[in-house]
């Protein structure tokens, strides 16, 4: 193996390394929270931690089963636009939301498994994008959310601090 099938295999385990870190952050987030907590909406928009989840769930099988497996949205039973993929299901819960992101996850890791970052994926709306592409994209999606969810987080704990001192 020369060096530089060392550096790619060496930017390959960054690149899961990054993807696993932000999936581990958005999950923990969650981590402790009651169901109402969980779906608490303290902005403006539709967005709670538990939509959060939701909707990297939605994401991540856009990018991997859609855009690398090139299975469609239609096919793969998910609804069209991301804000869609925000809104709760009366039966969603902590519980059921977190079992089907961390099925996405396994999902998306077995997609690219055997794939190498050059790999061009044809599944995705606007044409081929390289695997490299798709992880970078994927990586952006989670920090932003994880950046959301943060604060979200730090919102409803100071809600539950600010309840129980009154």
């Amino acid at each position: 193996m020369g060096s530089f099938d060392v550096r790619l295999d060496e930017e390959r385990a960054q690149f899961d390394a990054f993807v696993e870190e932000y999936r581990s952050a958005l999950e923990l987030t969650l981590a402790g929270l009651t169901e109402e907590q969980a779906r608490r909406r303290l902005v403006l928009s539709a967005t709670t931690l538990l939509g959060l989840l939701k909707h990297v769930t939605w994401m991540q099988r856009v990018w991997f089963e859609e855009c690398v497996n090139g299975t469609s949205r239609r096919e793969l039973g998910l609804v069209q636009s991301p804000d869609e993929s925000f809104r709760l299901a009366d039966d969603d819960t902590v519980a059921s939301v977190t079992a089907a992101y961390r099925e996405a996850c396994a999902t998306a890791r077995s997609a690219v498994a055997d794939l190498p970052l050059d790999a061009v994926v044809t599944g995705h709306r606007a044409g081929p994008r390289t695997l490299r592409w798709v992880y970078l994209q994927v990586l952006r999606e989670l920090a932003h959310h994880c950046g959301h969810a943060d604060i979200l987080r730090e919102q409803v704990l100071a809600g539950l601090s600010a309840e129980t001192r009154s």
